[in-house]
């Protein structure tokens, strides 16, 4: 578990408390150590977190000064519920996982009416996979995997006539059209950016090479180049 989420954790389950939490509870809930315990909550003190209380005693936050929920309206709650239901319907499953996960972290926080509010919207994005959307949405991780690593990766791809070719590319970014997705990436075969779609990748393999950003072909430079392609997208 990160740092980051074991701090989150740790506010989450002092929220409303009227009696003290023992550290070994804290512990044994986020499967760490005592020490790891005492030192969080000692940097969550010296943050400015209002907890009270000592190790062998046990924590609480100073009543009167509960840490205020998340400020979100309405509307913006449900972006971010029909937001997540579209990652979890077409994105891979590493990045379905981790929006539920930041939802449900989100919703811990929330008044009860936003959360009821956020759970009632009708957007929908229905969620089916069969073996070959099963293999795509594996097939994103691993290109999204290897963007965030700077890896070449060696692709077999098919372009729209059907002709096959094995590339090698140095993967940029990924972008949702709504019916499809396309690998930005600098093209080592023809020497420049290249867009390919991934339900035309045949095989993609990772060539344990890393690449690095250089000024010309690097994502701002892609970004330039496709400034048309792309107008409009954030």
């Amino acid at each position: 578990m990160r740092r980051a989420d074991r701090l989150f954790l740790i506010i989450h389950a002092l929220r409303g408390r009227r009696t003290a939490l023992p550290a070994r509870s804290l512990a044994d809930t986020l499967g760490v150590s005592l020490r790891t315990v005492y030192r969080d909550v000692a940097d969550l003190q010296l943050s400015g977190v209002p907890i009270e209380g000592e190790a062998g005693v046990g924590y609480v936050l100073r009543k009167g000064s509960d840490i205020p929920p998340l400020m979100f309206t309405a509307d913006e709650l449900e972006s971010l519920v029909v937001g997540t239901r579209f990652v979890r319907a077409f994105a891979g499953e590493k990045l379905a996982g981790s929006a539920r996960a930041a939802l449900l972290k989100i919703e811990a926080v929330l008044p009860p009416e936003l959360r009821d509010r956020a759970a009632r919207t009708r957007i929908y994005a229905p969620i089916w996979r069969d073996p070959t959307k099963t293999a795509f949405a594996v097939l994103i991780d691993r290109l999204n995997a290897a963007i965030s690593e700077n890896q070449v990766l060696r692709i077999d791809y098919a372009d729209e006539a059907g002709r096959p070719s094995t590339r090698e590319v140095e993967p940029l970014c990924l972008a949702f059209w709504g019916g499809a997705w396309t690998l930005g990436s600098w093209c080592r075969l023809r020497e420049g950016f290249r867009n390919f779609r991934p339900d035309r990748i045949a095989d993609c393999a990772i060539t344990g090479e890393r690449f690095s950003m250089t000024k010309g072909r690097d994502l701002d430079a892609y970004m330039e180049a496709m400034s048309g392609y792309y107008e409009g997208m954030e």
